[in-house]
């Protein structure tokens, strides 16, 4: 029996031997098949992160295409974002990352692609009902082969063909013990930049620190080295490197919408009235900065995999999300790549003359950061419902309630969002306003709302 639980909205996670064994990872990878062939998929391409039970679940997802009929390619331990570069540099439009990426290292999960689109929703579901029906009990008669490719050094070679700096640049680097450790001080110092290393050799316990920069207390070590050394800047990745954290010299965390702003300016210098991407969870300065550089800003739902999609549908140069994924159309493939974010933030930042000066000046507001609510499970989804349902009375004062993700509230002086997460049973909160005062304002109304529906709920504000 394959746990139902572990099939998520942006991609598959569990615990390893517990909802996520080798035999659920065996009969995901005859389902992937079974949608690959459908749409004439001929080769699924295989990697993994640094998580200690990558290899073997990748083993039995690699058997489980083949047994399908379809051959693999294995490119071995590598960050996300390869694997999906893999897709496109050996033309297969199909891949799978066994990845848990910043979760604890008790997890693992799968990220997948089918025919050049990334599954999210009702096709990761489909995987499951193909499971459930017996569809994948009918293996090929011919099984499918196995090939191994090392692309590493083709993906190093092909973002420093792109990406070039206009001066060497002194950076702390922190990869978390994560698979960006395998690969992004060999990117930078291919670039010319000078590069301090911390917590750089890969290893799936995760001994330092968790690999995730969402969070402030894991960048604590990165924000000490630049204190310590005479590196200039900090970058800090995921544990499968498809997300990007930035710390100035003076420690000032540089938050992901903020670095969208940077990323857009320079984008819409060569793309101009380009359509630039954003997730419900960004400041509201995102949108006035993209108009103030000649682009067209557009809010989207939270997710990576639905964040891509939107991107590929309108064709958009650019897109990023508060959790940070950053999605380069513009001179790349459009997919979430925290390694190649960094390369490009460093090229923007070799051309100025103070580059911490220039991250520090992106335009800021008082805001909180993520906050979450605790829930049981799906309650977050019914509690979200009833809000949705009473926003227009529950946020009279609101100029305008956007719902496509949860219900935001826009003011004259600033925003509340409150979200289900579709990874966890919890409500996830963000606000920001113009002054202190009117933060506490727009929280007391969403206090009020969620109270009114939770009584006994324990707000995080």
């Amino acid at each position: 029996m394959i746990s139902p639980s572990i099939f998520k909205a942006y991609d598959i996670r569990g615990i390893v031997d517990q909802t996520l064994t080798e035999d659920a990872a065996r009969h995901i990878g005859r389902a992937l098949a079974l949608q690959g062939k459908a749409r004439g998929v001929k080769q699924f391409v295989a990697g993994r992160d640094g998580r200690l039970s990558g290899p073997r679940l990748q083993s039995a997802l690699a058997q489980g295409i083949r047994e399908m009929g379809l051959d693999t390619i294995d490119v071995g331990m590598v960050t996300t974002p390869i694997v999906y570069y893999a897709t496109y540099e050996l033309n297969t439009g199909s891949g799978v990352a066994v990845t848990g990426s910043h979760n604890p290292p008790e997890y693992n999960g799968l990220k997948m692609m089918v025919a050049g689109d990334t599954l999210y929703g009702e096709t990761i579901q489909a995987l499951l009902q193909s499971i459930q029906s017996g569809a994948t009990n009918q293996l090929a008669p011919t099984p499918g082969q196995s090939l191994s490719v090392d692309l590493g050094q083709r993906y190093l070679d092909r973002v420093t063909s792109d990406v070039k700096l206009a001066r060497p640049l002194k950076i702390a680097v922190d990869c978390g013990n994560g698979v960006a450790g395998a690969f992004a001080a060999r990117l930078y110092r291919a670039m010319g930049c000078e590069v301090t290393e911390l917590f750089c050799e890969v290893d799936g316990n995760f001994p330092n620190h968790h690999p995730d920069p969402a969070h402030v207390e894991n960048l604590q070590d990165l924000i000490r080295c630049l204190q310590e050394t005479d590196a200039e800047l900090g970058l800090a990745f995921d544990g499968d490197g498809d997300r990007l954290g930035v710390v100035t010299k003076s420690g000032k965390i540089i938050f992901p919408d903020r670095q969208l702003m940077l990323f857009a300016k320079d984008v819409l210098s060569r793309v101009p009235g380009g359509q630039i991407i954003y997730d419900v969870k960004c400041s509201r300065n995102v949108a006035s900065y993209v108009r103030a550089h000649g682009g067209e800003p557009m809010m989207w739902k939270t997710g990576h995999s639905l964040v891509k999609a939107k991107l590929r549908e309108t064709g958009a140069p650019l897109a990023g999300e508060m959790s940070g994924h950053v999605f380069f159309k513009e001179r790349w493939y459009g997919f979430d790549d925290g390694l190649y974010a960094g390369a490009r933030l460093l090229e923007i930042l070799s051309k100025l003359a103070d580059p911490n000066a220039a991250l520090e000046a992106l335009p800021d507001s008082p805001t909180t950061p993520e906050l979450q609510l605790m829930c049981a499970e799906g309650e977050n989804f019914s509690i979200m419902k009833t809000l949705s349902q009473h926003a227009k009375t529950s946020f009279a004062n609101a100029q305008d309630i956007i719902t496509i993700d949860g219900v935001r509230a826009e003011y004259a002086d600033g925003f509340g969002l409150a979200r289900p997460s579709n990874t966890t049973p919890v409500i996830v909160m963000r606000f920001e306003a113009d002054t202190a005062q009117a933060l506490q304002r727009i929280q007391g109304e969403f206090r009020a709302a969620l109270l009114a529906i939770k009584p006994d709920a324990k707000l995080p504000f």
